[in-house]
């Protein structure tokens, strides 16, 4: 009887696993065919989307300069070139460029026949560069430079940022040699080294009186980017470098960093008028002590710098009922020698210390000491007072002298042509991909491009987060009772096991009648079953689904609310790769409180303007860390 119960229990338990595998096959074939996705817009709005097939981004425009999708492997090999240089001041076993490049789909398939560039090796240098279809030259428009970046494997330490070649890299041949020590006119892109995070907005000027060429770091993001090195999903990343000398600089369609050419780079494009003269000398007698000892100042006679500083309590008395003569340990009388201990190997056996009994209703034992106090009479060691001091004459500094390399750029916009693109990277993360690269001077085309391209994987994403267990762990943030529902689901089987536990305890039970029910009729069982898990399922999707209540809406943008709270930037920061990779030196910058409320209100207003397929992620963040690299100059 029993046998066949918990058989009978068995084929319950399988039943009801293949129903839910079943359901689970049925949902994914659902999302293969055609995908649809439960947008709410504050609770107000429910829109459905279906997938599109994807198809390689097409626009026909003459404001290109360079577009690339790497869905073509054929034309990919004749466009792109890898490096057959060597990486300059690094050791010879480390300095060829033999990272491997490869077209690939993304290890997580989100459209499909998509394809990109794939830096599949990890500590190896890598470098790979392609020709623009015609150079861009910095004039009258604007420069757009766009590109998705997947870290599949997250990041650790390493970069994926992509550099602008300056004029002189014409040819293949010159792409053959492309290293770090390449010119470059613009350098882009994420960088992550430990808790060192940075996005890199770098251009070399050219110094208008003496020729030479410096490296000008834009200031930190705005934000905290922390979520795209370690998210493993594909995010865009798009410069805009204006005529005006002006910049903005996007993450996935959102602006987390902008200013001007003039004032928000290190060093400046300008330097200054004035400087310290370097031959200038600070003289002997020049005395920078503000304050002084007095010299007048004698220690008092009755000063007595040996005193303690604590004394006996005079006034101390010892406790009635105190045993001086009792110690507070005494060996244990109950512990016995071990059989085992060798007197001649462990020494002499002694019992170990135990708490005196007799001490227990005592004021104290042993010998009494009374108690120190503060000594009164303590001053400790004499010391003169400090004076101004008669003969100070503030702080010294050099004088200022005119600047002998003093310039003027006005408009630092107008760079060095460009005519290449290429990556040169070094990675302890495999499996970086890149797609979907454009450049551009119109950013109404990069953002048609990325229309085609990125819009459709974050619609995509949107729809995938929308299974029944994506909801499930989305609901239990807000309604944390859910968690009773998996409690009351789980404690089902134990029940049952308890039940069987009892019938063995009280022959005659209620359980023994329940069990022996189901064994003479397994069908009535079996439905008892599917009810119950019937029941069950409503309640969750009571809990998960839909809700009225705007506040309880998934929330489908990054845009900024009034309730969303303020982040503050991490103050911890950590060495990096200095040695192997290293974009310069940044100096952070802060907005006040009315630049963020206006750039609040603006992203606000944009999220509530902008189609379904912008559908955007939270990027909260801009890299702390400060990787030290001095300025290159040529």
């Amino acid at each position: 009887m029993l046998e066949s119960t918990m058989a009978l229990f068995n084929k319950i338990l399988y039943f009801c696993g293949l129903l839910l595998f079943a359901t689970g096959l049925v949902r994914a074939e659902n999302d293969d065919d055609g995908v649809t996705v439960e947008l709410s817009n504050y609770g107000n709005q429910i829109r459905t989307i279906e997938e599109e097939q994807y198809h390689s981004p097409q626009i026909n425009s003459k404001s290109i300069y360079f577009a690339e999708h790497f869905d073509d492997e054929a034309a990919f090999k004749k466009k792109w070139v890898k490096s057959e240089a060597k990486k300059q001041g690094v050791d010879e076993a480390i300095a060829k460029y033999d990272g491997k490049w490869e077209i690939q789909a993304p290890s997580r398939r989100i459209l499909k026949n998509d394809l990109g560039l794939v830096l599949t090796t990890e500590a190896k240098h890598a470098a790979i560069s392609a020709l623009l279809d015609k150079p861009f030259e910095f004039k009258d428009k604007p420069l757009v430079v766009q590109y998705e970046v997947t870290m599949q494997e997250g990041q650790n330490c390493g970069g994926a940022y992509i550099k602008l070649l300056s004029r002189g890299t014409n040819t293949k041949a010159d792409l053959r040699q492309f290293h770090d020590q390449t010119a470059y006119t613009i350098m882009f892109g994420p960088d992550k080294c430990g808790n060192d995070n940075k996005l890199h907005f770098i251009f070399r000027h050219r110094n208008p009186v003496n020729g030479t060429v410096e490296e000008k770091h834009s200031k930190k993001p705005n934000q905290r980017l922390d979520d795209i090195y370690k998210d493993k999903e594909p995010h865009l990343y798009t410069l805009v470098v204006r005529p005006d000398n002006t910049f903005s600089v996007l993450v996935d369609n959102r602006e987390v960093n902008g200013g001007s050419l003039l004032e928000d780079f290190a060093p400046p494009v300008n330097p200054p008028e004035e400087i310290d003269d370097p031959d200038d000398r600070k003289p002997d007698d020049w005395d920078e002590r503000e304050k002084i000892v007095d010299p007048t100042a004698t220690k008092p006679e009755d000063w007595d710098e040996e005193a303690p500083a604590q004394i006996v309590d005079p006034n101390a008395v010892k406790p009635d009922g105190w045993l001086d003569d009792e110690p507070e340990m005494i060996p244990d009388p109950e512990a016995k020698k071990p059989s085992d201990w060798d007197e001649d190997m462990d020494g002499e056996w002694e019992a170990p210390l135990v708490d005196n009994p007799a001490c227990a209703a005592a004021p104290g034992c042993g010998p009494w000491t009374p108690p120190l106090v503060p000594n009164p009479e303590y001053k400790g060691v004499w010391r003169a007072p400090l004076v101004a001091n008669p003969n100070y004459r503030g702080k010294w500094s050099p004088r200022r002298i005119p600047n002998p390399h003093y310039f003027k750029d006005e408009n630092p916009f107008k760079m060095t042509p460009i005519t290449a693109v290429g990556f040169e990277l070094w990675s302890m993360s495999p499996m970086l991909l890149f797609d979907n690269l454009v450049v551009t001077d119109d950013l109404a085309v990069a953002e048609q491009w990325a229309q085609q391209t990125y819009a459709l994987k974050r619609t995509k994403i949107s729809s995938d987060s929308q299974s029944i267990w994506g909801r499930l762990l989305r609901a239990t943030n807000y309604k944390p009772g859910l968690w009773a529902v998996y409690a009351v689901y789980c404690a089902i089987p134990v029940s049952i096991y308890v039940a069987y536990l009892v019938r063995r305890a009280r022959e005659d039970s209620l359980a023994e009648r329940a069990l022996r029910l189901a064994g003479e009729q397994p069908w009535l069982a079996a439905a008892a079953a599917l009810v119950a898990f019937a029941l069950i399922a409503g309640l969750c999707y009571l809990c998960c689904g839909p809700s009225a209540d705007p506040d309880a809406d998934y929330k489908k943008t990054d845009a900024v609310t009034e309730d969303d709270p303020p982040q503050e930037e991490p103050q911890t920061q950590k060495a990096s790769k200095s040695t192997l990779e290293g974009p310069e030196p940044e100096e952070q910058t802060e907005q006040s409180d009315d630049q963020l409320a206006d750039q609040q209100e603006e992203e606000q207003t944009d999220q509530e303007s902008e189609p379904v397929e912008k559908a955007q992620i939270d990027t909260e963040g801009a890299g702390d860390g400060q990787r030290k690299r001095k300025p290159r100059k040529e």
